[in-house]
């Protein structure tokens, strides 16, 4: 037995289609037609001047010290300013060297001086003695030698004889008066020769000599 057909029911979504904004009415679901934002908020015209900060906004401010302190989500960096390093010209290096070279030429210059004039110092004293011995006269031995002191007295040279060591007859020639810069300074030496059976004096003054000749009993200039 055939049963008689029942009509179909018209769709809910035909006759009444669903509302975009409905939630629900249960627990957890808000009204409907009550707006709802799950995400940032986005800022109305009335809200632009305060915006929302989110988790990558970057926040910039100073510390009571001056220092710049710069947050941006977990991070937080301290800013140093610094002036920019100059570039240092060739030139100035070039002239930097060239002043250098010339101090250093003039330091070893310098030392080299103070040496030379150490090394004097420590040879002949101040003022410039040199001292020797010497079989000059016919009482003369090698146990009694004339003894010969050279001196440079404010840069006049003198030299001192005592014959056969004997003080008591000393004698005391008068050498050239030097005209030099630091003429004290110059060291004053002699040596003793024979020259045609006779014996002579050379007096060293630098680079300088003077021959004083024995007549016997004392040294003349040589003529």
């Amino acid at each position: 037995m055939q049963q008689p057909s029942i009509p179909r029911r018209a769709s809910r979504t035909q006759e009444y289609p669903a509302n975009p904004h409905r939630a629900g009415y249960h627990a957890g679901i808000h009204p409907e037609d009550q707006p709802y934002v799950s995400g940032d908020l986005v800022p109305t015209d009335e809200e632009e001047d305060y915006p929302t900060k989110t988790h990558t906004s970057t926040r910039r401010y100073m510390t009571k010290q001056g220092q710049e302190i710069i947050e941006q989500g977990n991070r937080r960096m301290v800013v140093h300013y610094e002036e920019p390093r100059k570039k240092f010209p060739w030139i100035s290096l070039i002239g930097i060297g060239m002043i250098v070279s010339l101090l250093l030429v003039w330091g070893w210059s310098a030392v080299g001086a103070w040496w030379q004039e150490h090394q004097l110092d420590a040879t002949y004293g101040f003022p410039r003695t040199y001292q020797t011995d010497a079989i000059v006269y016919p009482g003369d031995t090698s146990d009694h030698p004339s003894h010969y002191i050279f001196l440079n007295l404010g840069g006049t040279v003198q030299i001192i004889e005592e014959p056969h060591g004997d003080v008591s007859h000393a004698k005391i020639y008068k050498g050239p008066t030097l005209f030099s810069d630091n003429a004290a300074l110059i060291p004053v030496t002699g040596t003793f020769t024979q020259v045609n059976g006779k014996e002579e004096m050379i007096v060293h003054i630098g680079n300088q000599e003077v021959i004083y000749v024995n007549d016997g009993t004392q040294f003349k200039p040589q003529q």
